[in-house]
C-alpha cells in the first residue's frame, strides 16, 4: 500500500498578478489567513509562510535600475 503525500498547491502567476499577495482573490474563504505580500518576480518563486502555497512567476523578466 502506497503512502499518500499531500503537497501544498503550486500556482503560476504572471505580470498582471503583481503585486502578489496570499491569499488571492481566487482563494476560497475557508482558506483565508492574514494577507502577506510575496516578492515572486525577483526570485522567480515564493512560498506563503502561512499556508505553504508555492507561487511561481512565469511573466517577463522585470528589469530594474
Amino acid at each position: 500500500m502506497a503512502d499518500t503525500v499531500q503537497k501544498e498547491p503550486v500556482i503560476e502567476v504572471g505580470e498582471r498578478d503583481l503585486p502578489l499577495h496570499c491569499p488571492t482573490a481566487r482563494t476560497p474563504v475557508w482558506c483565508y489567513h492574514p494577507r502577506v505580500f510575496l516578492d515572486v518576480a525577483q526570485a522567480g518563486e515564493a512560498r506563503c509562510p502561512y499556508c505553504g502555497t508555492l507561487y511561481v512567476y512565469k511573466g517577463p523578466p522585470l528589469g530594474g535600475h
